[in-house]
């Protein structure tokens, strides 16, 4: 038996002993690809295990992530921080070794993945991203960007649907640095995929235009080293490596079959396993001698050292591309930003016209796009609806990657998931904006986001039946509350310009995870605020309008009915009614405040309270209790003219003012 083949097995042996500890898992993909894993990883993987953040070394995505034993076996094996005790305790509470990879769980996890399609999409990004700041940084003779983005995925990525909104995108723009090793074994849960799954994949990646290399033979380790320099050797397309091979590779009764993919094998087939690879040794046992031939930590140093001596000598050459280059990568802001963005928010509070939050999206980002050249921005296909271009806004494309602002087309769930890669790449912030009502399409991608925590921006516009004439199946009515209800997703609904930067600035500050920013379509009145207010918009929730005396009422709104419920308020002040206007356009914001603070924007001893917005009413009782009333949605709405629909669902001064006479 060769030794590459023993090195392989290394993985397999690791790969069925933690799933059978476990009980459950996949041992199938990790047992079928390991070859492809032991040529790309010891041969060709640009990385240092001492070092897993280390900023120009190769990614490396398991998009295929049920897959996970395989990459938690790479980890071990080539030396990071991921001990023998974390195999043993794969899928266990608290392990470093979950059942999917989980970005900020183990060293040397790039991203999250597990819902198919989605790790492709999110390496996609990673390519962007590598491409864009290569074009932004390298100079004649200094590549300090030049890694490459590689991708494992199999026969479930490739039916998913984002695998073709993204693949597309990245034949599009030529992205060359990126290589996917498909692993097409032919088998799914449900079986043989003959019965569902016929596509020529290589002829529907050659159509997008990525260089296929078709009929390597995924378990003869020198046909895929082949590919792989015939694959690097292609600068222009992302490059597909069509790898036959056999899941539940030696095993005697279950490889090639289903009944490999999502389950432990059985002690017994594990023996039979065993015997049949040739492998000696007992559970989770690995000899020195393949350790050391595994251990890429000495090698992995002197790639770091050799990028630190050209970096060095890049510094010297280019001392403020060579600063800017690092703070962006360690995900810091330039070290005015707060002093700048102080004093452009008070000058916006000074300056502001009826205008569609949208509107005042664009004015932010002209007016903050500037300071942030970390800023790569998009749209699926609604630019000049989004209103996402700003000045200094220029497309990034096939032959010119230097811009900052991508087109994505008709992609929601693409541009998400890419932003996603780019986000965990680092040296890009990036934002992507569609109507609010097609966060739906790209739902499973912003919870993604949520659940590395990404710093990932998310710019829904066309926010709710304020979208008018286009009728209720562009309507976001129950959006808002679904982001709101994402655990580590804060989301913005404006009501204003003021608050809209003040939006904007929160999301860019934000390192904990993604940011949802929600605009209007229609134009929306300027509030007027004193120092105090302006610095508690930041806080999520503040008094907006007040009277002189504890008040009988409570009004809260967001976004286009905080205009709504102040005009309300002079209703009832006219009336004798003592009544705040409470706008609280980010509740995570307002909810992780003290409890004094809450205590007095919204005091408990008030229990007469009014919450108003055109989404779905049901959210608001956490804030109005039992006690108090809801001018909200309960259905989806309709197709007319916005006023009309405002009218007709009782956003009006009238309704308001009467549900607040009935408490």
């Amino acid at each position: 038996m060769s030794s590459r083949r023993q090195l392989a097995n290394a993985i397999r042996a690791l790969s069925m002993d933690a799933v059978q500890k476990a009980k459950s898992g996949h041992p199938g993909a990790p047992m079928g690809m390991a070859d492809i894993a032991e040529v790309l990883w010891r041969d060709y993987l640009k990385h240092n295990p001492r070092n897993p953040k280390w900023a120009d070394r190769d990614r490396f995505v398991l998009s295929n992530g049920h897959a996970s034993m395989l990459l938690y076996s790479l980890l071990h094996l080539t030396g990071y921080d991921l001990p023998i005790e974390e195999l043993k305790n794969f899928r266990q509470l608290h392990s470093k070794t979950p059942g999917h990879p989980e970005y900020g769980y183990t060293a040397g996890v790039e991203t999250t993945t597990g819902p198919l399609g989605q790790g492709i999409s999110n390496a996609v990004g990673m390519a962007i991203a590598e491409k864009t700041l290569s074009a932004h940084f390298n100079r004649k003779g200094f590549d300090i960007v030049d890694h490459y983005t590689y991708c494992f995925l199999g026969d479930g990525c490739m039916m998913e649907g984002i695998s073709h909104e993204s693949c597309s995108l990245a034949g599009t723009l030529g992205l060359g640095k990126l290589i996917a090793f498909y692993d097409d074994n032919g088998i799914s849960i449900d079986g043989d995929v003959e019965g569902w799954f016929t596509d020529d994949t290589a002829k529907r990646f050659e159509a997008y235009g990525w260089h296929v290399i078709s009929g390597v033979d995924g378990h003869d380790s020198a046909a895929i080293s082949r590919a792989i320099e015939q694959a690097r050797l292609e600068h222009n397309k992302p490059t597909l490596l069509c790898l036959k091979t056999v899941i539940g590779f030696g095993s005697p009764n279950k490889a090639g079959s289903h009944d490999s993919h999502g389950a432990a094998l059985g002690d017994e087939e594990v023996a039979l396993t065993r015997k049949q690879l040739g492998w000696e040794y007992p559970p989770f046992e690995i000899p020195d001698d393949i350790y050391a031939q595994w251990d890429a930590k000495d090698k992995g140093e002197q790639f770091e050292q050799q990028w630190n001596e050209l970096f060095s000598e890049y510094q010297e050459q280019y001392p403020e591309l060579a600063s800017e280059f690092t703070r962006r990568m360690e995900g810091k802001l330039p070290e005015d930003w707060a002093t700048f963005a102080d004093q452009k928010i008070e000058e916006l509070q000074e300056t502001q016209e009826k205008v569609a939050t949208r509107k005042s999206s664009q004015i932010v980002l002209n007016t903050f796009g500037p300071k942030l050249p970390e800023l790569l921005g998009g749209s699926a296909d609604l630019a000049p609806s989004n209103l996402t271009i700003w000045n200094d806004s220029k497309a990034i494309t096939h032959d010119d990657a230097c811009g900052n602002y991508l087109h994505y087309g008709v992609r929601e769930f693409g541009m998400s998931a890419i932003m996603n890669g780019m986000a965990v790449h680092g040296g890009l912030l990036p934002y992507g904006a569609t109507f609010l009502m097609f966060m739906e399409y790209a739902r499973n991608a912003v919870r993604m986001a949520s659940l590395m925590k990404a710093k990932t921006i998310f710019v829904y516009t066309h926010d709710s039946i304020g979208l008018g004439e286009d009728g209720p199946t562009h309507q976001a009515v129950e959006q808002t509350s679904i982001l709101r209800l994402t655990p580590n997703m804060q989301t913005w609904r404006p009501c204003d310009t003021v608050e809209s930067a003040i939006a904007w600035r929160s999301a860019v500050e934000r390192q904990d995870g993604p940011s949802a920013l929600i605009f209007s379509r229609q134009g929306l009145a300027p509030q007027s605020r004193d120092a105090q207010q302006l610095k508690d918009v930041a806080r999520g929730g503040y008094i907006l309008k007040d009277c002189d005396t504890t008040p009988d009422l409570i009004l809260i709104a967001t976004g286009s009915e905080v205009e709504l419920a102040v005009n309300a308020a002079e209703q009832l002040a006219e009336q004798g009614k003592a009544v705040r206007v409470v706008s609280m356009p980010c509740t995570e914001l307002f909810d992780a405040q003290d409890e004094a603070y809450r205590e007095a924007v919204l005091p408990s001893a008030v229990r007469k309270r009014v919450a108003i917005e055109a989404g779905i009413a049901d959210f608001w009782t956490k804030y109005t209790g039992f006690d108090g009333a809801i001018v909200g949605m309960h259905t989806f709405g309709e197709s007319a003219p916005a006023e009309e629909l405002f009218k007709e669902f009782g956003f009006t001064v009238e309704n308001v003012v009467a549900k607040a006479l009935a408490l």
